[in-house]
């Protein structure tokens, strides 16, 4: 008589490990590279004639400094003349940390003459993988946001203030969106949009310079200026619809910043 197999722990261990996958996708990662994790910002030592080599100190990866990455960045925006030659030069630009870890450079989409501007705060996996802004689930949200006021992706124009995913889709740094906001002000000053949109408080904070948090500042319209670029142009801070997911009650906010947005619109174009 075959004795029977008892396979409840395998299916149980399996479960597991299968939780535990999901758990790691949710918090972004959602590649593997290596087996184990590698510290890249130390030198390893390395055996020389059989013997071991004591370890040298710790040395952190050549970096440019705050100063340099900045100017850098301003220098390559004032002289991009065009769309096509800004995102040239973003791609091109090496001063964000962000540009290592991330696979895509996501730069816009949409169309740059509709004269309605969406600006929201970085690249999520989707977005990552498919290089355009607004792509995934929330991106889908924005879309049905936009048809609620007769618009679509060929009658507005979508960008983030970074352009490249952070690592798990957390929160950016100020020195990420240092090194990319020379290149978020000349995007919108060659874009010369009639009215701008930003999705969220990294948005707003950044290119307003304020400390205010998006629940204050939304609906109500307020200027984005830009002396440098002589820009002047009436703005809208409103949910970011990845933030309108977890918190469906403020849909009924955003929906009447929308209506504001559609108003607003057609008085400018009278």
């Amino acid at each position: 008589m075959t004795q029977g197999i008892d396979t409840a722990p395998d299916e149980a261990a399996a479960a597991e490990a299968a939780a535990a996958l999901r758990w790691l996708i949710e918090l972004g990662a959602d590649e593997a590279i290596e087996e184990a994790p590698l510290n890249r910002f130390i030198a390893a030592a390395e055996p020389t004639a059989g013997r071991a080599v004591p370890a040298q100190p710790a040395r952190p990866l050549a970096l440019q400094s705050g100063g340099e990455m900045v100017e850098s960045a301003v220098s390559a925006a004032r002289a991009a003349a065009t769309l096509a030659e800004l995102e040239a030069a973003v791609r091109a630009f090496d001063g964000c940390a962000l540009k290592k870890t991330a696979m895509s450079t996501v730069f816009s989409d949409g169309n740059p003459l509709s004269g309605l501007m969406f600006i929201g705060e970085a690249p999520g996996a989707d977005e990552d993988r498919q290089g355009k802004p607004f792509v995934g689930v929330s991106g889908q949200l924005l879309n049905r946001m936009l048809a609620a006021i007769g618009r679509d992706r060929q009658t507005a124009y979508i960008t983030n203030v970074l352009f490249w995913r952070p690592p798990g889709n957390r929160k950016p740094t100020p020195q990420e969106s240092l090194a990319c906001q020379p290149f978020v002000r000349r995007h919108i000053a060659l874009v010369k949009p009639k009215l701008l949109v930003f999705l969220g408080g990294s948005a707003a904070s950044v290119l307003l310079n304020t400390n205010k948090g998006i629940t204050r500042l939304r609906g109500h319209w307020l200027e984005y200026e830009d002396g440098e670029h002589g820009v002047q142009v009436p703005v809208m801070p409103t949910y970011h619809p990845a933030y309108l997911l977890r918190q469906p009650a403020l849909k009924g906010d955003a929906w009447r910043d929308f209506l504001a947005i559609a108003a607003r619109l057609r008085e400018l174009s009278s």
